[in-house]
């Protein structure tokens, strides 16, 4: 899987899998063909039947890979957009809807745009790991039965505005980092220094060591506050707090093994930025 975007032209992957996310998107008019006549569940099979369709004849191996995880995305942003303004009870899980389509899709634009040595498949995240697939199906879960028993507790629009916002900041504060990172950033901590590995500590990296795990924390967490899930948000907050503390010492082990004190130096200086996570200790 890694190793189809490679077998594309370079530079194309970040057009096509904007073209194809807006394709998806597309999805936003299907309220205009209900009111044509066409059922609402048919019109949407019928929909979704003709964009794979059109993929397939647009597109073949490796770029169709890349395109249908695109298109995907785009369809569910735009599904997103059309529960968020649906008079229901869902329309905060259309807020969520919204920002976890965009999340992964803005991954891999931005690796596209920025870093594109590092580009493949996988940097979707659409499988990030099976930690990752529970914890969002298990947030899925919990929503679908609290707005079922208890309706009103989804609701709560001060406190789903307040996640939305958390969600925009962490989204932010991830994508500054990195551009600010450029060909420094990768979703895989690196044990081995490239030639071209340089320390960043200029923009957002001034402000926090790891600024792209801040943005990251803040935006899982953020999620499930707009979801108004008590037992998730708990959940996800400690889990998340968790992966962060382990993912930062060990990422500070490779910094330090390649930047030696000039690392060291800068560890003093600048916070992680997460909670309560000072980072790798080291022993003088």
């Amino acid at each position: 899987m890694a190793g189809c975007a490679a077998r594309v032209p370079p530079g194309s992957e970040a057009r096509l899998s904007l073209a194809t996310f807006l394709l998806g998107a597309s999805v936003l008019a299907l309220p205009l063909l209900t009111r044509a006549g066409l059922q609402g569940r048919t019109g949407l099979a019928l929909y979704v039947a003709g964009l794979n369709a059109l993929l397939l004849l647009l597109y073949r191996p490796p770029r169709y890979q890349i395109a249908i995880r695109a298109c995907f995305l785009g369809f569910v942003f735009g599904c997103g957009v059309l529960l968020s303004f649906s008079q229901s009870s869902w329309n905060h899980f259309g807020w969520y809807v919204c920002s976890l389509s965009l999340f992964h899709y803005s991954e891999y634009l931005v690796t596209a745009v920025n870093n594109p040595k590092s580009l493949s498949l996988d940097s979707f995240l659409l499988n990030h790991s099976l930690e990752y697939t529970v914890a969002a199906l298990s947030s899925w879960i919990e929503f679908t039965l609290e707005n079922i028993f208890w309706p009103d507790l989804k609701q709560i629009t001060w406190l789903s505005t307040t996640g939305l916002l958390m969600v925009v900041f962490g989204e932010c504060l991830r994508k500054a980092a990195m551009f600010t990172a450029g060909s420094n950033f990768n979703h895989v901590v690196q044990s081995e220094k490239s030639d071209t590995h340089t320390l960043v500590t200029s923009g957002v990296y001034a402000w926090f060591r790891h600024p792209s795990y801040v943005g990251w924390f803040y935006w899982s967490i953020g999620t499930q506050v707009m979801l108004c899930n008590p037992i998730c948000g708990v959940v996800y907050a400690l889990t998340v707090w968790r992966f962060f503390r382990d993912r930062t010492e060990e990422e500070e082990i490779s910094l330090i093994h390649f930047f030696g004190e000039e690392y060291l130096e800068y560890k003093k200086r600048v916070p992680t930025g997460l909670p309560f996570i000072k980072g790798v200790k080291v022993e003088l």
